[in-house]
């Protein structure tokens, strides 16, 4: 008997609109987790793992993992993989809410869908019932309208992920918006979705998770509990300010992207921190068995508006000198409404208003000009004028017009909100990500910054390479449990091991759980190699290597390089950046399909 997962797979085939349900080995379980691990193993075994995003060989899977629909906290995320029509890299992305547990109590660890349906479609399940519907009434319509729509169709108890127009148009930032708020963000694999023809996936389900060792697991959970209520960031900030509290840090250490990565420093900070936030705060939620609540919702001009988060005050504010939070609020309403990542959304509109600027775009716009700002997302959307050229990301647009270096990003995938000449490891967090451009494969600034667990010189780069490594493998344990992120700050592979032990029945120590997440990393860097990638795209963009003449991190500049070649030595990876030998039997990983 298996405890913590389903043991069931639903793949559903979109071409012949039939789908079946696979018993997956326990092997792959129990060696890859769930989440992303499980969705590249998958992709790796049974899909051509050369295809293009937009192709009717690449699947698109949504995958959870054993902690979830558990009474662990913080399990409430599930992973989507596929290939990224911005980066051509292996992608996955994470999103909280209640549509992952609930994909758990419909009886599932994954579903995966096949080929592309020949008109639009969304898929109703429910426990064991699963109808492929007509979507054509709601092709067009913004995610709110559609989730509306379907919730006066199907019921509220039905949670409900979906594409905007963007998706439909296959904007290459496009994201998968469920539970209202709640996006699988990057690397465009919302546009993947629209591909498909998939407008919708609404899903319910009322089957319970077996827990092998309920008593160890509560012990757990009251440790869990108690580490949580004293955390200076999970229990104080994040509960009194959400994600954006780290705003001022951020901003006053000289890491705050401003101006398309020209400076490092807003003058305006105080005028979108997680203070001015709170002025328009009308109240505060939390994902599925959080006690956390990070999440905001706010009200402006009498729009209620979810969020918005750090990464989207810092890309929709500072970054495109938009300097007021009720601005920002609203440009994240647009951007969640019609489905647009909003990270690679500022950094387009950051590089296209740097263009303008020099004179190389056909229209004028001018920075912090929230009006024509708002008019451009709509534009992306769309693929309308000049919106169809944004709607490629910074670096397609860049190149199209003659500026490659203002493009700021890695493999494609847009730069996130913390300028890494002021914190060396985040420079070698993003340009090792297999994702491109992430903060959220070795989130260093806990280090660097913050200081939790403890504080590391932030100029230092000697010890970087070991600690990427190490939170890199750590957060892909994170991301195939698959529990929230934040948690990395306060939970490391030692009580996550004693969680999942508890939970599945299988032995887990901490070692074994690191190097799961050791595996997992290097599969996803194996499928890269074999998609082109190599060290030649493990790059930083010249901006991020060029020092700033003014502000708290003047004259700063990681040593890349150096960094990098250190970080494959810590990986066992040959100086092309790929897998040796040696690693891969060390992981089990060498004599498998496509090897």
């Amino acid at each position: 008997m298996l405890y913590g997962w389903t043991g069931r797979i639903l793949l559903i085939n979109l071409s012949s609109s039939s789908w079946k349900i696979w018993e997956p080995p326990k092997n792959l379980l129990m060696e890859y987790l769930g989440g992303s691990g499980v969705g590249f193993r998958l992709i790796y075994d049974f899909y051509d793992i050369t295809s293009e995003a937009f192709s009717p060989k690449t699947p698109l899977i949504f995958a959870t993992g054993p902690l979830n629909g558990t009474r662990v906290f913080g399990a409430a995320r599930h992973s989507v993989i596929s290939f990224s029509p911005l980066t051509n890299t292996i992608f996955d992305s994470s999103s909280g809410g209640y549509f992952g547990v609930t994909i758990k109590f419909a009886g599932y660890d994954a579903i995966i869908f096949e080929g592309i349906a020949r008109k639009p479609i969304y898929v109703v399940i429910e426990n064991d019932e699963i109808t492929i519907e007509d979507a054509n009434h709601l092709w067009g319509r913004t995610v709110s309208e559609t989730m509306r729509i379907l919730h006066e169709d199907l019921g509220k108890h039905f949670k409900i992920a979906t594409i905007g127009p963007a998706g439909e148009n296959l904007v290459k930032f496009a994201n998968i918006m469920n539970d209202q708020m709640h996006a699988s963000g990057r690397g465009g694999l919302g546009a993947v979705m629209g591909y498909k023809k998939i407008k919708a996936i609404a899903i319910a389900g009322d089957k319970k998770i077996k827990e092998a060792h309920p008593e160890k697991l509560q012990e757990q959970l009251d440790n869990m509990r108690i580490r949580l209520i004293w955390s200076p960031i999970l229990g104080r900030a994040y509960k009194k300010y959400g994600t954006s509290g780290l705003l001022t840090l951020i901003n006053e250490w000289g890491l705050l992207p401003t101006k398309n990565f020209q400076k490092s420093y807003f003058e305006h900070a105080d005028k979108i921190s997680g203070e001015a936030l709170t002025k328009i705060l009308i109240g505060i939620h939390s994902c599925y068995f959080c006690p956390v609540a990070c999440k905001r919702k706010t009200k402006v001009n009498n729009l209620e508006i979810d969020g918005p988060e750090y990464e989207t005050i810092v890309n929709l504010g500072s970054m495109i000198l938009v300097h007021d939070i009720k601005n920002i609020a609203e440009l994240n309403y647009l951007a969640n409404d019609y489905g647009l990542d909003t990270i690679s959304l500022g950094g387009t509109l950051a590089c296209a208003l740097e263009l303008s600027e020099m004179g190389k775009l056909p229209i004028k716009i001018k920075w912090g000009d929230k009006e024509t700002i708002a008019k451009l997302i709509r534009d992306i959307a769309l693929r309308r004028g000049i919106g169809n050229d944004l709607a490629e990301g910074s670096k397609r647009l860049a190149e199209k017009y003659g500026a490659p270096d203002v493009a700021v990003h890695v493999k494609g995938l847009e730069v996130p909100a913390y300028d890494p000449r002021g914190a060396f490891g985040i420079a070698l967090s993003y340009g090792t990500s297999y994702r491109g451009a992430c903060h959220l494969r070795a989130w260093t600034i806990s280090f660097e910054v913050i200081g939790v667990p403890h504080l590391l010189n932030r100029f230092s780069s000697l010890e970087k390479p070991a600690l990427v490594a190490y939170l890199q493998n750590l957060t892909m344990v994170y991301n195939s449990l698959i529990l929230c992120q934040h948690y990395g700050v306060e939970f490391d592979e030692e009580p996550l091991a004693a969680l999942l032990s508890a939970v599945t029945g299988v032995e887990y120590s901490k070692e074994i759980l690191i190097k799961i997440g050791e595996r997992i990393w290097n599969l996803a860097r194996l499928i890269n190699v074999k998609r082109g990638f190599s060290s030649k795209d493990d790059v930083l963009p010249k901006r991020l290597l060029t020092p700033h003449k003014e502000g708290p991190i003047k004259g700063r500049i990681p040593p890349y390089d150096l960094m990098l070649k250190h970080y494959y030595e810590v990986r066992g990876w040959d100086e092309n950046g790929i897998p040796t030998e040696q690693k891969l039997k060390e992981l089990g990983l060498i004599g498998d399909k496509n090897e």
